[in-house]
């Protein structure tokens, strides 16, 4: 089929990789323009434009796509399909209309459960016991649109945002290359969702990173491995030079008790509102990730100190 993809990060260059294998016309790649990204935070592009570049296809990065000039250039496209992951913008009818079949979106959740921003990391940090990939019809309503296909996937127990991502990177690619030979071929059938057990996923806030310790030990746990590895889930620990933030990247619930954010034991166990978590991979500012023994060899954090 004649195709625009519409996608901005990792997950979206994986799906658009495995649509040109695939062998459709892809016209025209459209993702978030290039901003700071990294460590150093260099404007660079995002994976999906840089994956256009490497297949040689148009990439486009608009500012927004309700800019009428945008528009009229997404209409003389000509498209029969547009496919949209995780692209980054709220489309309009006229962007979502243009396409003869409609325009088509890879979903990282099990609709209607969190509809909207973040489903990776709300998924984890709820402590869903499955999540997946489905596709949708897109509608003006917030991920609304009826499912085509949908593949499921059982969480793991040390599931973190980035490895859930990977997996949906994979699976989803598959999904989406075997639904679109459907609908090409006029063989997708298309089920309404229902709005019952619907939930939001709304955009990860800056301030929802630090980690309260007065939770229990599996919401502290989920939360922590819901934001590895961006942005991180963080506390604070005291120094002679003044307080440091340490972002923790991986934990898991572990035996024991104590007060909430009191460090239990050499290993870097910590208190919760209810039980313990250890932590096991960490990384202080300037640094890389670190396991947690190296880390604490360089940085020690000795039994009994308060982290907050």
């Amino acid at each position: 089929m004649r195709l625009a993809f519409l996608g901005t990060p990792d997950i979206s260059a994986t799906c658009l990789a495995a649509l040109a294998a695939a062998g459709h016309e892809i016209v025209a790649v459209y993702s978030q323009p290039p901003a700071p990204r990294g460590r150093g935070q260099s404007v660079r592009p995002s994976p999906t434009q840089l994956m256009a570049q490497s297949l040689g296809l148009e990439s486009r990065t608009p500012a927004s796509m309700r800019d009428p000039e945008t528009i009229e250039a997404f209409k003389a496209l000509d498209l029969d399909a547009a496919i949209v992951v995780a692209y980054g913008q709220i489309l309009p009818a006229d962007i979502l209309d243009a396409p003869r079949l409609g325009a088509f979106n890879l979903h990282a959740s099990l609709l209607p459960r969190w509809r909207g921003a973040a489903p990776i990391q709300r998924s984890i940090m709820a402590g869903d016991p499955v999540t997946g990939v489905q596709v949708m019809r897109m509608t003006e309503g917030l991920d609304e649109g009826p499912i085509l296909a949908t593949t499921a996937l059982p969480m793991a127990a040390d599931e973190t945002a980035g490895s859930l991502q990977a997996r949906m990177a994979t699976a989803g690619a598959d999904l989406l290359v075997q639904t679109v030979a459907e609908i090409a071929a006029g063989r997708a059938s298309e089920t309404p969702q229902s709005d019952t057990g619907a939930s939001y996923a709304k955009k990860i806030r800056p301030k929802e990173a630090r980690i309260d310790w007065t939770r229990s030990a599996a919401e502290v746990d989920q939360h922590i491995r819901g934001l590895s590895p961006f942005p991180g889930a963080w506390f604070q620990v005291a120094t002679e030079r003044g307080p440091v933030r340490v972002k923790v990247l991986l934990s898991r619930v572990e035996a024991g008790a104590g007060a909430p954010g009191q460090v239990l034991d050499d290993a870097l166990r910590v208190g919760t509102g209810t039980g313990a978590v250890g932590l096991l991979r960490l990384q202080r500012e300037g640094k890389g990730p670190q396991d947690v023994d190296v880390f604490l060899r360089g940085f020690p954090i000795p039994a009994g100190t308060d982290l907050t």
